[in-house]
This record gives C-alpha cells, sequence and structure tokens, in this order.
C-alpha cells in the first residue's frame, strides 16, 4: 500500500490566550514574539521545511490579525522600499495564494472540534497538526516537523511526536500508553487524555505534533466529550488505535512550553543566546544576573 504525502498542515489558533492576560486581550497569543518572529511564523516555516505546501489555520473571534499577518502589509513595505531599507525581515510572512486557508471555530469545544473544522478541506488525505505555542527548537534543516515527516515515510499511519518528561507533570497533557520500542519509535497502544496524578501509564507525552490520517475525522464527528467536558483530539487519536498503524517518534531537539509564562521565557533567551546579533549581550546580561541573585 503506497503512502500519501503529507501537503497539508492544520493550525488550531482559537484559543484565547487567557494566560496571557493582559497582554492577549487584543493580541492573539500566536503572534507573541520569540525575539523578533511570532510563534505562528515559527510553526508555518517548520511545516514549510518538511515539505508541507497548503496551511489551514483554524481561528477564533478576535483572531483577524493572525490572517491580516499573513497577508501584504502595503503601508510597510511601501514606506520601507521608498526609503531603501531590506525587506528580508518579512520574507516567509506573504503565504503563496491559495496555500492559506482560514476557518473559524465558532464555539471553543475542544482540540479534536478544532481540527474536525478542516474535514472538508483536508478530504481524504493525510495531514500534519502544528500547536503554535509548542515551540520545538531543532538543529537548522532539522525540524520537529521535518523529524516527523520521515519516520512517516518509513511507517505510514498514524504519527505523533512523543516527549519524556518528569512523571509527575503528566496530568497536564496526552499520555502514551507505549508498546514495543526500536530506536527512536514506540507503538502506541493507547492514549489518555490528562491522567489523574499517580495514573498515567508513562512519562511519554503528546507536545503537539501529530501526522494524521484523514479517518479520524469520522470519529471526531460523533462530537463525543472528554476531559474538561471538550471534544478531545486524543479521544479521536486513541480510537484508531488497533484499526490502523500508530507510532510516536521522538523529537532530537528542545521542546518550550510557550503556553506558559516561564516556557515563553526560556524560548526568547534559548533563540536570543543562538543568535550571533544578541548571544554577547544575553550571554553578559544573564550571567550579571546570576552573580547579583547569589549575592
Amino acid at each position: 500500500m503506497s503512502i500519501k504525502p503529507i501537503r497539508k498542515a492544520i493550525f488550531p489558533v482559537a484559543g484565547l490566550g487567557t494566560r496571557f492576560l493582559p497582554a492577549t486581550k487584543s493580541v492573539p497569543k500566536e503572534l507573541l514574539p520569540i525575539v523578533d518572529r511570532p510563534l505562528i511564523q515559527y510553526a508555518v516555516d517548520e511545516a514549510r521545511e518538511a515539505g508541507i505546501e497548503t496551511m489551514i489555520f483554524v481561528t477564533g473571534r478576535g483572531k483577524g490579525a493572525i490572517e491580516d499577518y499573513f497577508d501584504i502589509a502595503f503601508e510597510c513595505e511601501t514606506l520601507q522600499r521608498e526609503r531603501g531599507k531590506d525587506l528580508s525581515a518579512l520574507d516567509g510572512t506573504r503565504l503563496a495564494p491559495g496555500h492559506a486557508v482560514f476557518l473559524r471555530q465558532q464555539e471553543p469545544l475542544g482540540l479534536g472540534h478544532a481540527i474536525w473544522c478542516a474535514r472538508d478541506v483536508i478530504g481524504d488525505e493525510p495531514f500534519a497538526v502544528l500547536l503554535p505555542d509548542e515551540f520545538m527548537l531543532g538543529a537548522p534543516g532539522r525540524g520537529c516537523m521535518r523529524q516527523l515527516v520521515e519516520a512517516y515515510e518509513g511507517l505510514g499511519g498514524n504519527l505523533v511526536c512523543v516527549q519524556e518528561i518528569p512523571i509527575e507533570e503528566t496530568p497536564s497533557y496526552g499520555v502514551v500508553v507505549p508498546g514495543e520500542r526500536q530506536g527512536g519509535i514506540v507503538e502506541v497502544k493507547g492514549l489518555v487524555e490528562k491522567p489523574k496524578a499517580g495514573t498515567a501509564p508513562s512519562n511519554l507525552i503528546l507536545p503537539g505534533r501529530y501526522i494524521l490520517q484523514p479517518e479520524i475525522m469520522s470519529v471526531l464527528a460523533r462530537q463525543e466529550r472528554g476531559a474538561g467536558g471538550e471534544i478531545q483530539l486524543t479521544d479521536g487519536m486513541a480510537a484508531l488505535i488497533g484499526q490502523q498503524p500508530f507510532h510516536g517518534s521522538t523529537f532530537e531537539g528542545r521542546r518550550f512550553d510557550c503556553g506558559s509564562k516561564a516556557g515563553y521565557v526560556q524560548a526568547n533567551i534559548a533563540v536570543s543566546l543562538l543568535r550571533d546579533d544578541l548571544r554577547d549581550a544575553i550571554q553578559s546580561f544573564v550571567s550579571d544576573l546570576l552573580c547579583l541573585e547569589v549575592a
């Protein structure tokens, strides 16, 4: 059986970002910057690097700025050109015509519901899902989705990124029931969404990168409620286990939970230290700060 390529990606961006209020009162959390690029730009660039062509954004009320971000910035671009300024900073912020799709999730009914909203655009193709507030920092040219697509091309079926965390943190995540392991690939025997403390089947979590077969849309169409009274993507994926191949692939890189304030600050520092124009200043600042703390 041939393995269909991954050409489409869904970005669920309808969330309110209440943990970042008041900043997210008027600015979508996906547009919060890591240094000088918003989280959503990093996620889109990660998808492009993996060969994905069509970006599907599932938005909500008050999220129109995301659509504007990927459009032409006429005034800014015109003024910069007239002044002879470099426009390279805007590279990648304009998606090709027809390669950006914006859909509205009218009610906040959960991640599974957001994915289901894109069913007609997905059709009968496998697709990727990227959660932008999960910031995945890989080596140049080796982003998380590219690693996942490469693994998928040899495995087919459904494939999720997995990562080990301290077992006490598992109640906040979808957790894998692991089967046979071979290198960085683990068979997924089951999935549990936000298990109660002390009940997690492993410390392998789902950090927001997925490749899924279109049959999951039929499962999500049942609109069954799970943890928190929401339609959970984890529950939909769990229903496919045993019917289709299902594996997890470990990510060679670092993950930052930018849905949390601590993770967001950590991501900014980590990216700053990788940049030639910022490294020395940030290293000096952090060293001075640590000296003050010790004193």
